[in-house]
């Protein structure tokens, strides 16, 4: 059984940086996945790290200000958020993802995940 807790969430002004975290509980590796989703709005692909970690990805509306990494043995995934606006404000799920064909592909595809974690809130007032 995989459960991901995440934590870290929280209200920011705009120019500000949060770091949420996700602790993986089980079987330590996976692809992670970062999505969010804001209210009205579909869930959409925010950043990603390989099975490996050496690959990452990122939407282009956050390239440059987030930095998605993984520590404590690959049991917990972060994802570094900096310069924070207001259109980053959302409900931010972690996701992992079983190993299937490749050690360097980031997934950014909902389907490709098997777990989730439950959401943590993050606004940004401007």
């Amino acid at each position: 059984q995989v459960h991901l807790v995440e934590s870290g969430g929280g209200l920011v002004q705009a120019g500000g940086s949060l770091r949420v975290s996700c602790e993986v509980a089980g079987p330590s590796f996976y692809a992670m996945g970062w999505f969010r989703q804001a209210p009205g709005k579909e869930r959409e692909f925010v950043a990603g790290l390989s099975w490996s970690a050496e690959y990452k990805d990122y939407a282009d509306s956050v390239n440059g200000r987030f930095t998605v990494l993984r520590e404590n043995g690959n049991r917990t995934a972060y994802v570094e958020m900096n310069r924070l606006k207001p259109e980053d404000t959302a409900v931010y799920y972690c996701a992992a993802a079983e190993f299937k064909n490749s050690y360097s592909e980031v997934y950014k595809n909902r389907d490709d995940f098997d777990y989730w974690g439950q959401g943590t809130q993050v606004t940004v007032s401007s």
